[in-house]
């Protein structure tokens, strides 16, 4: 019987194994020891998004999109009517430095003509390309596309500006968004279908992530990513709609056995005080992690209260839980469990479990399994609703 799964690359298939034969054995102390070890490792994935692209394509707008950020906050990639990007350029996400995006100079220029673009880029560092046009792709980028496709890695069109496209449409008497947007994509297909099996294009807004095929871009992203790199482009990803936020709390459910899993070894060792050290440090770190993943830090809201104009107050009006729009501490924390009635039964039997002997510690590690399951997952019940809550009041200064 398997406990816990995860993606067979960079040894994770081991580890997991082994973690799966410790809690079978009831080995709490190993199997803690070895889903820290996984844990390591899934912090220490990176994803490196390629954007590219002919010069004033708007690769970096979308490249600040990505990553929740206006043109004008700081740390965003240099937005203007002239080549930006003379050299690939890694853009951090701001809460997750693992994922990172590469503004990389527009293909066909004299610095990097057509031909010998890819081997100057460093290619292979790449988890896939998106290949950016703000009208028909031309020719260097179906070659771009070719090479990457021969050379067995991902790429996805991305026709860039469709609010500008809508808004001129807009003005005929018959128009029709959805007419629109199939004579556009109808039309980027005829300028880059040159030897291109099943071209993928996406019409994005990089101002209106939520409108157009971005949710779409994202299924495909995340259908084509192996899986132990899915969970880091889905929790980097913009709450474009209640959709991601559904995902982001399944994904972070998913690992909530590993942390109960942790919680029982601290419980497992007789030293006063341990478990309880153990479970706030735990608790604490994995919290604060819910609250960036959904957006709901107070950088997080700020940026989101810039993109929108949506005031800052507002947004922070919707929100019900006090882990929200906070710093997390043990003292915060302690308080929200100590409001949490079906859990307070269970911190009081394990410490008094705790000091019976023979029997008393394996009953404290099952409290305490059960104790840490129960309040994350009641904890992100709460954060989910506030995001949907947050995303919604969002929303109203994007229509």
């Amino acid at each position: 019987m398997k406990i816990f799964h995860t993606d067979d690359q960079f040894g994770f298939a081991s580890v997991t194994e082994e973690i799966n034969e410790a809690v079978l054995k009831n080995d709490q102390p190993a199997a803690a020891a070895k889903i820290n070890e996984l844990m390591v490792k899934e912090k220490n994935i990176t994803l490196n998004i390629a954007i590219t692209g002919e010069s004033g394509a708007g690769k970096s707008t979308f490249v600040n999109a990505l990553r929740g950020l206006c043109d004008d906050d700081e740390g965003a990639a240099p937005t203007g009517v002239t080549e930006s990007s003379m050299d690939p350029k890694p853009h951090f996400h701001p809460d997750y430095p693992n994922v990172i995006l590469w503004d990389l100079p527009g293909i066909g220029t004299l610095k990097y003509p057509a031909d010998s673009y890819l081997r100057y880029v460093g290619f292979e560092k790449y988890d896939f390309f998106i290949i950016i046009a703000a009208a028909r792709f031309k020719e260097n980028d179906v070659k771009l596309a070719q090479e990457i496709q021969r050379m067995k890695k991902k790429f996805y069109f991305v026709r860039s500006k469709i609010d500008n496209d809508i808004n001129a449409e807009r003005r005929k008497r018959d128009f029709s968004a959805e007419r629109t947007l199939t004579e556009i994509r109808d039309d980027c297909v005829k300028g880059e279908g040159l030897g291109i099996e099943s071209p993928q294009v996406f019409l994005v807004s990089s101002f209106e992530l939520h409108l157009y095929h971005f949710s779409l871009l994202h299924e495909t992203l995340d259908r084509d990513l192996p899986a132990h790199k899915r969970d880091a482009l889905l929790c980097a990803t913009p709450n474009i709609n209640p959709e991601i936020i559904r995902k982001k709390k399944q994904a972070l459910k998913s690992k909530i056995k590993y942390w109960a899993t942790l919680s029982a070894a601290g419980a497992a060792v007789p030293v006063p005080g341990l478990s309880n050290v153990v479970d706030d440090v735990l608790l604490v770190g994995v919290v604060t992690d819910y609250v960036h993943a959904f957006g709901l830090d107070i950088p997080s809201l700020k940026r989101l209260s810039a993109r929108t104009g949506v005031p800052y107050a507002d947004l922070c009006a919707v929100i019900i839980s006090p882990l929200a729009a906070a710093n997390i501490t043990t003292e915060l924390l302690l308080k929200v469990i100590a409001q949490l009635e079906s859990v307070a039964a269970l911190i009081a039997a394990e410490k008094v479990f705790r000091w019976i002997p023979f029997i008393g510690i394996p009953i404290a590690m099952g409290l305490s399994s059960t104790k840490t399951y129960k309040i994350l997952n009641l904890i992100l019940d709460k954060l989910t609703e506030d995001a949907q809550r947050v995303f919604k009041k969002a929303s109203a200064g994007l229509i």
